[in-house]
C-alpha cells in the first residue's frame, strides 16, 4: 500500500490530500482536524465534494475523511472485481485510523451500512441517509415506474444531456416535484460532479456484495445507528429507511423538508442533527 501525499483545500482549513492504493485501485482522499474520526462516503451521483459543508463543520471537532469511491472523482481504477468494504478498510488502515463514525447517503448509505456488518469492530456509530439496504427492493410506484421507463428511453437514445437534466431533477429537486425547487446551487454543484463522472470515468467495474445481505442481518445490529431521509425523496428510498429505522433496536429517524441530497440541500439541520447522535454516542 502505498500513498503520494499533497497539500490542499477542500472545503475546509488545514486540508491534506493524498492517495492509498488498494487492490487495483488508487483511491484519493481527504484529511482535515483532529479529535475522533468520522468517515464521510458520497452518493454515486457525486464525488467527495459534496461534503464541503459537513467538512467545514465537523473538523472544527472531529477528524474528518472524506474519499472518492472507484468510478468516481480523482480515484483511478482497473477493470473488474473488487471489493468497496476492502477499500474503506484499506483507506483507514493507512490513516493509522482502528474505529470511526461512518456517514453515508445514497449508494454511499448502503456501502457504509455494508461496511458496518462486516466490519462492526471498526464502527462507533453509522448514519445512513438517503441510502439503500442490501437485499431490500420495494415495489415501484406507478409514477416511479414511469420514471424508471423514461430514464431507459433516454438511455437507449444515448441521450446524455436528458439524463443529466433528469438526473439533477430528480435528486435534487425530488422526482415528483417542480423543476427547479431545489437551490440553484445545490443543483449545479450536482451537475458539474456528475458530468465530471460521466466525462473522466469509464471503468469496468464489478464491486462484490455482502454476502448475505443486509436486509438478512438488521436484527442483530447493535451499532448506534441514525437514519435520516428527505420526505421529496423516492417513495423506495424513503421505504428502506424506514425499513432500516424499524428493524434496528438502536436505530434513530429523523426526516428533513429535501429531496435526496439531504446534507447539500439543508447542511445545517443535517449538520446539527449528526452532531447530536456524534454527542449521544460519546457521551457528550
Amino acid at each position: 500500500m502505498t500513498n503520494g501525499q499533497e497539500d490542499g483545500q477542500a472545503g475546509a482549513p488545514d486540508v491534506t490530500a493524498g492517495y492509498v492504493d488498494s487492490a487495483g485501485g488508487r483511491l484519493y482522499y481527504e484529511v482535515a482536524g483532529e479529535g475522533r474520526p468520522v468517515l464521510f462516503i458520497h452518493a454515486d451521483v457525486a464525488d467527495h465534494r459534496m461534503w464541503d459543508e459537513q467538512i467545514a463543520a465537523f473538523s472544527q471537532r472531529y477528524r474528518v475523511i472524506r474519499y472518492d469511491k472507484r468510478g468516481f472523482g480523482k480515484t483511478t481504477s482497473q477493470d473488474g472485481a473488487y471489493s468497496p468494504r476492502a477499500d474503506i478498510v484499506a483507506l483507514l488502515a493507512h490513516l493509522g485510523v482502528a474505529r470511526t463514525f461512518v456517514v453515508g447517503l445514497s449508494n454511499g448509505g448502503a456501502l457504509a451500512l455494508d461496511f458496518m456488518l462486516e466490519h462492526p469492530e471498526m464502527v462507533d456509530g453509522l448514519v445512513v441517509t438517503a441510502g439503500g439496504v442490501s437485499g431490500f427492493e420495494a415495489t415501484p410506484t406507478e409514477d416511479e415506474q414511469r420514471l424508471y421507463t423514461t430514464y431507459t428511453e433516454l438511455q437507449e437514445r444515448q441521450d446524455a444531456a436528458g439524463l443529466l437534466d433528469l438526473g439533477v431533477h430528480v435528486w435534487c429537486d425530488g422526482p415528483f416535484q417542480p423543476h427547479g425547487r431545489a437551490p440553484e446551487s445545490v443543483r449545479e454543484r450536482i451537475r458539474q460532479m456528475m458530468s465530471d463522472t460521466e466525462r473522466d470515468h469509464h471503468e469496468d467495474l464489478k464491486p462484490s456484495e455482502l454476502t448475505p445481505p443486509a436486509l438478512e442481518r438488521l436484527g442483530a445490529m447493535t451499532t448506534p445507528t441514525l437514519v435520516l431521509l428527505g420526505v421529496y425523496d423516492f417513495p423506495a428510498t424513503n421505504a428502506a429507511m424506514e425499513l432500516l429505522a424499524a428493524r434496528v433496536a438502536s436505530a434513530q429517524l429523523a426526516t428533513f423538508d429535501s429531496a435526496h441530497m439531504v446534507n447539500m440541500e439543508q447542511p445545517a439541520q443535517f449538520n446539527e442533527r449528526v452532531g447530536a447522535f456524534f454527542d449521544a454516542v460519546s457521551g457528550q
